[in-house]
């Protein structure tokens, strides 16, 4: 289960893995290292006709590889698994047990430095018997020299390698801090190593001799060649554990612009490099729910009044406009849900709502609000319209005819449809808490109340006379049929139904 990037791996499998690697580059760090003070020791030379490293210097040194690089391994496998237990258990690390596995590079390189003073002692000695002082000092000073290039290697090596156990480690929580070294501490000490330890190791050749016994040419060459070799090493494992990141988070924000919100990158890093790589994740969750939060704000209010929304902030406040609302209610949906189970009901309404949402956002409408077993639909608001009478009187003559193709399905699902036109007044109602974008204004009211009408009649749908006056063209295909009082009007008014032979939803004009 612990696999990244690839196909499941137990954490024994994974721990296992990690650890054969880091241990072969390891030990394969430490012997170059030795290999290389060594090789630099016998090309220099001490005194006159003797060589800085003798076979005596060869035996100690046997000796001590075959004493230390066990002891080492062996002390290195218990702070390794100690710090990796977690993965044997096949749980999330707890805080104590994640700051362990991340602090772990930091750890073997501080053994592999205890052993290479160690080194510095016994040469120390050994020197000192047959050596003057200065000299003695000088190959102190440059196994300290060695073992802080190959310790520092060491610590870029196990980072590098523990990188799928650290993802592991960090797929959880976080730290709110860094527990590694950052950016900048790695490549100030890549930079180090890579240039001033070895020209330091140069300058200490010359300590003591004679001054008309320099160090052979042979040393020195042989010096700056393991230094440029050991340099460009460190500062390429130095770059690469920082570039590796990088990019996948430049490809990671490259997805992101192009409206890729599924896209996570591994955090494997327990610095800053870590944190950045949370962070980023964290961002895009945030955009996800953001993303997800705008759909259903859309859903919920119209695309058109999130937008607005959106770039406009929102204010208590309306504004006048020249709208066309549409109103739509279900007839006789009192008796439909005594004769229907509420699931049934609910089926109804849903495909009901779905044909009416389809016709008016095909005009460019939208639906203000639903009310039970209605919804009201406005043309011309928040988006201006200039021809909001003939798509909403269009849009009536369609509702119709989705409606006759319903109920030849579903006879019991039957409705009336009403249209009017004029101004009102458009913007956020309620208070800062809580509150909806709605048209108030006569149109709403008397849209509603040629609805209650048309329920009575055979066509279902009226028009008001303003509404057909709007239309253009569109008005071609309306008829006046009658002068009605409405509920709540002191004046009659003219009504107007789809003309006999237009045929619903057909274009005109």
């Amino acid at each position: 289960m612990w696999g990244v990037g690839g196909d499941p791996e137990s954490g024994v499998e994974l721990r296992r893995r990690v650890g054969d690697g880091m241990w072969i580059r390891i030990i394969a760090a430490n012997l170059v290292g030795a290999l290389l003070s060594s090789a630099s020791g016998a090309l220099t030379d001490a005194r006159r006709g003797q060589s800085g490293f003798g076979l005596a210097d060869l035996v100690t040194l046997c000796i001590y590889l075959g004493i230390t690089l066990p002891l080492s391994r062996w002390i290195g496998t218990r702070l390794y698994h100690g710090s990796t237990q977690w993965l044997i258990e096949d749980r999330e690390p707890t805080p104590a047990e994640q700051r362990r596995t991340l602090t772990l590079p930091l750890k073997l390189a501080t053994l592999s430095m205890t052993f290479w003073l160690g080194a510095m002692v016994v040469w120390t000695v050994l020197t000192s018997i047959s050596h003057p002082v200065a000299f003695t000092i000088s190959v102190a000073l440059s196994i300290l020299l060695g073992g802080l290039t190959t310790s520092a290697l060491v610590y870029l090596l196990v980072e590098w390698s523990q990188r799928p156990i650290a993802a592991v480690a960090l797929a959880g929580a976080v730290p709110e801090r860094s527990v590694a070294p950052g950016v900048r501490t790695k490549l100030f000490v890549s930079w180090a190593i890579g240039s001033d330890v070895f020209l330091l190791m140069i300058s200490l050749t010359y300590l003591g001799r004679p001054s008309g016994q320099p160090p052979s040419t042979a040393a020195i060459l042989f010096i700056v060649a393991a230094g440029l070799a050991a340099g460009t090493l460190v500062v390429y494992v130095a770059a690469r554990s920082l570039a590796n990141p990088l990019r996948e988070l430049r490809t990671a924000v490259y997805r992101v612009q192009r409206g890729d919100l599924d896209v996570a990158v591994t955090v494997n890093d327990g610095g800053e490099v870590g944190l950045l790589q949370a962070g980023f994740n964290q961002m895009v969750v945030g955009l996800r729910e953001r993303n997800t939060l705008q759909d259903l704000f859309g859903r919920h209010v119209g695309e058109d009044v999130a937008h607005q929304a959106l770039e406009r902030g929102v204010a208590l406040e309306g504004e006048r406009r020249e709208v066309s609302v549409l109103f739509v209610d279900i007839i006789g949906s009192t008796g439909l849900a005594q004769r229907q189970s509420p699931d049934r009901v609910v089926e109804l309404l849903n495909q009901f709502f779905a044909a009416v949402i389809r016709v008016v956002a095909a005009e460019g409408g939208w639906v203000n609000k639903f009310e039970g077993d209605g919804a009201l639909c406005v043309f011309g608001a928040p988006v201006p319209l200039e021809d909001h009478a003939v798509r909403a009187l269009r849009a009536a003559r369609t509702i119709r005819r989705e409606l006759l193709a319903l109920a030849a399905v579903h006879p019991e699902l039957d409705a009336a449809v009403g249209v009017s036109a004029g101004s009102v007044v458009a913007g956020n109602v309620g208070a800062e808490q809580r509150y909806e974008y709605t048209v108030i204004g006569n149109p709403v009211n008397e849209a509603a109340r040629l609805t209650d009408e048309a329920k009575s009649r055979l066509s279902r749908v009226l028009a008001s006379e303003e509404a057909v006056a709007r239309a253009g063209g569109e008005a071609s295909s309306w008829m006046v049929v009658d002068e009605v009082l409405l509920r709540g009007h002191s004046q009659p008014i003219l009504v107007y139904e789809p003309a006999a032979g237009v045929r619903a939803g057909q274009p005109t004009g």
